[in-house]
């Protein structure tokens, strides 16, 4: 492969970007769930996109083509659209306004947030199709990309929508980080009297998280947008003319392209496997994951090892761990107990141990 690492890349996001999932599946925070699945999709579709069109611009698959840049167009509106009902939520959550958290509210909540993360990009999606002046674009190395009718059209519909759903996710951010700083003194106890699962540290983090994915996502979807406009736009006349070679498949080989073209290409690609980046630093090391963690190195060596995975117990004894007396690098119990005195807890040990065996 010409770069190997666009595939590693994108295949290694869309495995970490799956860690935390098991967690966030139980907290039923759908925002975060569609950040998850999103990504995951998306960056599925980069890495495939990079094997077969590796130093190659064919068109072997383009019902894959036709499905995988309508998919690109809906992440791109999606990924604000999730990030700003988490901050929704929290903003909700950390506001004086009465907040009700029993089974029927939840079900209302994930309906809403499921029609907002995954019914308005299916919206997106189909009108696309307006400033779709042929059918799909592949660059070597990229594969398939959306192909856009460069015009006032393309920007309302493309562009435009991304960068609102931007705006209100700072909006909310704003909001919740004031009302966490009126109350910060009493943050928690509130948190526990609103019914909520979340901490304050889970709160920071959530919208720590959510600001940083949206300000980089902003970033490049500005700066995509700049690149498309600094060449021209091109009047939307009517339908039957920007559709009239609808069919068309443009291929770009790297060798007609221009050096700074291929940077932005670079760029722009690298932003989803990034994202995918940011959520595992901000979820994938969390108390909530590392428990995770155990639980599956456990299943793996009872199920795959044929280990047996088994706790210490002393039956009717209180008797510390092994871990709890072993020596410290002074040499001295967690209890006080000097370095002298190791034989004697050992002998006095043994005859316990021996005592309730019988």
């Amino acid at each position: 492969m010409q770069y190997p690492s666009l595939a590693v890349g994108a295949f290694l996001a869309a495995a970490l970007v799956l860690v935390p999932l098991p967690w966030h599946w139980r907290a039923r925070n759908i925002g975060t769930l569609s950040i998850i699945a999103w990504l995951f999709v998306v960056n599925i579709i980069y890495g495939i996109n990079a094997i077969v069109w590796d130093t190659n611009v064919s068109n072997p698959a383009p019902v894959w083509c036709d499905i995988t840049t309508k998919l690109i167009i809906g992440a791109n509106t999606a990924l604000p659209l999730a990030t700003m009902c988490v901050c929704k939520h929290l903003e909700l959550l950390s506001s004086k306004r009465q907040v009700r958290f029993d089974h029927v509210d939840k079900q209302r909540r994930i309906i809403f947030d499921a029609a907002i993360c995954f019914g308005i990009p299916l919206i997106f999606m189909a009108l696309h199709y307006i400033v779709q002046g042929h059918r799909y674009d592949i660059v070597e190395n990229f594969g398939c990309q959306p192909a856009t009718y460069f015009s006032i059209e393309g920007i309302i519909i493309v562009w435009l929508p991304p960068l609102v759903f931007a705006t209100a996710t700072l909006i909310y951010a704003a909001l919740a980080l004031y009302h966490f700083l009126c109350r910060r003194m009493n943050f928690a106890a509130h948190l526990q009297n609103a019914n909520s699962a979340l901490t304050t540290h889970r709160y920071l983090r959530l919208m720590a998280m959510a600001v940083t994915e949206i300000v980089w996502g902003t970033a490049l979807t500005a700066f995509n947008l700049y690149n498309n406009v600094n060449s021209g736009l091109r009047p939307w006349t009517s339908w039957q003319d920007v559709h009239s070679d609808w069919l068309r498949v443009d291929l770009f080989a790297f060798i007609e392209l221009s050096p700074s073209f291929i940077k932005s290409m670079f760029l722009l690609w690298w932003a989803m496997p990034a994202s995918a980046y940011i959520f595992f630093l901000f979820f994938g090391f969390s108390q909530e994951v590392r428990k995770e963690y155990g639980k599956i190195i456990k299943a793996f060596q009872k199920h795959v090892l044929r280990q047996s995975v088994k706790d210490v117990s002393f039956h009717g004894s209180d008797l510390p761990s092994a871990r709890q007396t072993s020596w410290s690098k002074d040499c001295t119990y967690p209890l006080g107990a000097s370095c002298w005195r190791r034989k004697v807890i050992q002998r006095e040990l043994s005859v316990t141990l021996y005592s309730n065996s019988v």
